[in-house]
């Protein structure tokens, strides 16, 4: 007789973006193998709020303070232990009835909620690539440290890891990377100059938040894909290669010594990878869309313009350069994002401050914590005082 599996109690940081929302999809569909122990969200209390009436997880965390009590209100009949602040973010995910926490966060906030789960020896589904581009050398010794695994919800690094399955013992000798190339493939540097944030936000193949979208349209996502993927699976810059490929089929290739690639193909559907991750290592059975080859009948692929989309250049010297680099790349970067989408500044304008940040922010060859906490708030405020 086959014994059962408990149910795996998952804390997602984050359940009111998009892989939040995705990510509560896929554990409705699997009831059997999955239960929501709990849920975080910044500012959105009424979806929040709707989640965790659907969910009944044994806690939530509002990260805007002035939202508690409407959140405590709400769920107090369900006896849902209701938290706010940042550092109840930080400090819930330590708790003893959570198996795994999957950090859906946008950005540098899921820097320390991160360390904290891996401190407290909670296996890491991982969606927040901001957490492995500003300390990935930090994040990578301590998980190693502690012995906690880190599945990538990435698609392109989901398709890595999906590669390397079962390939542990083989050298790599190439990871490839694949890019949509975004809404604005084929455009020259001339007509990026006149691009709106309506026109940025229109992805052609995904349906993501808007700073990740606004970052797949300037290939920066593809730059913080590359550092993410030197620390995930310890791979140096130099065997990292990018391609375009428009059609978002093959999310991502691995090449061996002997010559031989394999690839990951599959409909766009972030729920895929983000079961692959949570389920880990079964592959439990869905109903969503399967790709058919007869639909797609040409698949291309082409290399990337690095010099009109200058971003995908930059994450790589960053990577090259390392230390506090990275941390640098993204801090400036997300300034950059945050007043493109405000209107404050243009497309092309984001390289401009992302690249002059890198040169004005000091070196740090070997960044502790601490570093890397001062690194992100000096680069701030120089972005924002080259916007002003």
């Amino acid at each position: 007789m086959t014994q059962e599996r408990p149910k795996k109690r998952v804390a997602i940081l984050g359940s009111t973006g998009s892989i939040g929302v995705q990510s509560l999809d896929v554990i409705k569909r699997h009831p059997e193998a999955f239960e929501v122990e709990v849920l975080t969200a910044q500012n959105n209390a009424d979806l929040l709020i709707r989640q965790a009436l659907e969910f009944i997880p044994n806690a939530v965390v509002i990260g805007n303070e002035t939202l508690y009590q409407q959140v405590a209100d709400a769920l107090l009949p369900k006896d849902i232990k209701v938290f706010a602040g940042l550092d109840a973010l930080s400090q819930i995910v330590q708790m003893d009835t959570i198996d795994m926490v999957l950090t859906a966060l946008v950005g540098y906030s899921g820097l320390k909620p991160t360390m904290n789960a891996i401190a407290a020896g909670k296996p890491i589904a991982l969606a927040n690539k901001e957490t492995m581009v500003v300390a990935g050398e930090l994040i990578t010794k301590m998980a190693q440290e502690r012995a906690v695994n880190i599945f990538p919800i990435d698609s392109e690094h989901s398709a890595i890891f999906q590669c390397i399955v079962g390939e542990f013992h083989n050298p790599i000798e190439k990871i490839i990377l694949t890019a949509s190339g975004g809404p604005f493939r084929g455009k020259t540097r001339s007509e990026l100059l006149k691009v709106t944030k309506e026109m940025a936000l229109k992805h052609p193949n995904w349906d993501m938040g808007a700073k990740i979208t606004i970052d797949s349209a300037s290939l920066m996502n593809k730059g913080l894909e590359v550092i993410e993927a030197r620390w995930l699976f310890g791979i140096p810059a130099d065997k990292i290669d990018v391609v375009v490929h428009p059609q978002s089929i093959v999310h991502s290739m691995v090449q061996f010594e002997d010559g031989s690639i394999k690839a990951q193909l599959g409909l766009p559907d972030m729920r895929i990878p983000i079961q692959f991750a949570l389920a880990y290592p079964e592959r439990l059975k869905s109903d969503f869309p399967r790709f058919n080859f007869a639909e797609y009948p040409s698949l291309t692929f082409e290399k990337p313009d690095l010099e009109t989309f200058r971003n995908l250049q930059l994450s790589f010297d960053a990577l090259k350069e390392g230390g506090n680099k990275p941390c640098v790349l993204n801090a400036a970067n997300e300034v950059a994002v945050e007043y493109f989408l405000k209107d404050k500044i243009g497309f092309m304008e984001m390289s401009d401050i992302v690249e002059k940040c890198l040169v004005k922010i000091p070196y740090i060859s070997s960044p502790d914590y601490q570093d890397y906490v001062d690194t992100d708030t000096e680069t701030r405020n120089i972005a924002l005082d080259l916007i002003a």
